[in-house]
């Protein structure tokens, strides 16, 4: 993920909305058992319902989370207590992780908005990421592993590219998962968010704080060791705990979810998050479409989810279409996105499906998702060349 609040994760972002690119900026440690269950098998488990704290705050640059004599100090006891109670887990056991974890600077200063307007720009953007050497370690995992990757994508119906895409430009295929502790990153942001102006952040850092605590507690994950990104993101697909809790899966059916070395578990929580995003496998990301940018500009909402029809699209003669479109394509929502060159004041303009606003979900950006379809589209090229 990245710095910019607007480029950061795989989950974190779906659970803003209802929730990367990466956001780790060091090279990976290799956890052995930071993430595993014991309970799930191939079918997706029934998605739990915590109960998040509503006490506690976030004060920029706040380190005062234990008391002399190493308590929980009275906000975060409170906050303790709070999740401890409405969720069934002992207090002894809430307490004790959070004496664990310390205030970490790298990842407050990492999260802090950014000084001085940047410009926005798709070409820098995309060329980050769709360059040779992910181009080529994509080909090599996905020639590795396709045995593994292929039959899983037909079950979900997603293109086995587009797993395999959002894979590599989330961790380059786990060369860069992060080495932060989750619940030193999720404390900090939590209780400690770098912008007082934005309180609902913190909020969103706490509840994940809270899923985190909750999946330890089920046995599913180990928060005292648990390492991801400065955001708290965590393995190959950098799932956040929230994310790990309602979409992971273990397709491998070792009877635990291991999202830093089970490629099975991997793709299949990949495709699974998804689909319940509402990923259509009948449609394209992108409908193949001549944009008259005069008229599609106007259609244009920065919104993330398709609001348009095929009609409405004809009727303004914002696109032209070389061939009529299927019956599916015609009859399924719509949208005009924008890939802007802000420095020069230039757009390129797409007419995206429901499959394009399933990507953002893994991360609100239209950067991100073009992004993810463009480079799954040249590794499918190169793939069954």
């Amino acid at each position: 993920m990245f710095k910019n609040m607007r480029f950061i994760h795989a989950g974190f972002y779906s659970l803003l909305l209802a929730g990367c690119a990466t956001s780790n900026s060091h090279p990976p440690t290799t956890p052995t058992s930071s993430i595993h269950t014991t309970t799930t098998q191939s079918a997706p488990a029934p998605k739990a319902e915590v109960v998040h704290p509503k006490s506690g705050n976030s004060i920029q640059g706040r380190q005062d989370y234990f008391q002399a004599d190493g308590s929980l100090s009275p906000y975060l006891h409170s906050w303790a207590q709070e999740l401890a109670l409405k969720n069934q887990i002992p207090f002894e056991l809430v307490q004790s992780i959070l004496q664990s974890a310390s205030y970490n600077a790298q990842a407050a200063r990492l999260m802090a908005p950014n000084k001085g307007q940047i410009k926005r720009s798709w070409s820098t953007y995309k060329n980050r990421f769709i360059e040779p050497i992910r181009i080529q370690a994509g080909l090599d995992f996905w020639q590795r592993h396709a045995s593994v990757i292929n039959p899983i994508a037909d079950r979900y119906g997603i293109p086995p590219e587009i797993i395999v895409s959002i894979i590599g430009v989330e961790t380059i295929y786990g060369r860069y998962t992060g080495d932060f502790r989750v619940v030193d990153a999720l404390l900090t942001l939590g209780f400690s968010y770098p912008d007082n102006s934005r309180p609902e952040r913190g909020q969103l850092f706490r509840d994940q704080l809270a899923d985190l605590i909750v999946l330890h507690h089920q046995g599913k994950i180990n928060a005292y060791d648990a390492t991801g990104s400065f955001a708290g993101a965590m393995g190959l697909p950098q799932f956040m705990p929230g994310s790990l809790m309602r979409y992971a899966i273990d397709a491998d059916g070792d009877g635990k979810i291991d999202l830093y070395h089970s490629i099975a578990d991997v793709s299949a929580s990949v495709a699974n998050f998804l689909i319940e995003h509402g990923w259509k496998p009948e449609l394209p990301v992108f409908i193949p479409a001549t944009i008259h940018e005069k008229q599609a500009k106007s259609l244009v909402d920065g919104g993330l989810a398709p609001t348009l029809t095929w009609q409405q699209i004809q009727n303004a003669q914002a696109v032209s279409v070389s061939k009529p479109l299927p019956k599916a394509w015609q009859h399924t929502p719509l949208g005009i996105i924008n890939l802007v060159e802000e420095s020069k004041g230039t757009a390129e303009y797409r007419l995206a499906t429901q499959n394009f606003f399933a990507i953002t979900a893994y991360n609100r950006s239209y950067f991100y998702a073009a992004t993810v379809a463009d480079f799954a589209q040249l590794l499918a090229q190169r793939f069954y060349k």
